[in-house]
């Protein structure tokens, strides 16, 4: 599975049970390896950017923009936050990925291919072409 993307990998942390189940003692030390690994990965050019994000945001939906509560931090699938990732290929992203400090509290690790551009647009200019063809 080593596919190449130059366009790099965003690792996506969901998951907020890890603050629930540890004592504040083991919530320092998960930090604590948590920032070690993050600069780490920056000292190495892997890592060009990551931030945890907050509990709480705004969703806008529909064809009306209609803004509500969400995502709700007690959700298994909420995202705490990213990772954004230089590297070339899916197994030097898993291997990363695999590194967590939050995996054995819970916490999953979705790794994406970043695209060069919206698949939508690249779409949209093939349909042109085939139509001017």
């Amino acid at each position: 599975m080593n596919t190449q993307n130059q366009n790099g990998y965003m690792l996506l942390f969901r998951g907020t049970e890890l603050r629930k189940s540890l004592s504040p003692e083991e919530m320092q030390r998960v930090s604590e390896k948590w920032m070690a690994w993050f600069r780490r990965l920056t000292e190495q050019g892997k890592a060009v950017a990551g931030n945890p994000l907050e509990r709480e945001g705004k969703i806008v939906s529909g064809k009306d923009r209609i803004v509500s509560d969400g995502p709700f931090a007690e959700s298994k699938e909420a995202i705490g936050g990213y990772f954004l990732l230089d590297v070339a290929t899916m197994d030097e992203a898993l291997a990363i990925a695999r590194e967590c400090p939050g995996l054995p509290y819970g916490i999953r690790v979705e790794v994406r291919p970043v695209a060069g551009e919206c698949p939508m647009a690249s779409e949209a200019r093939a349909e042109a072409q085939l139509a001017t063809a």
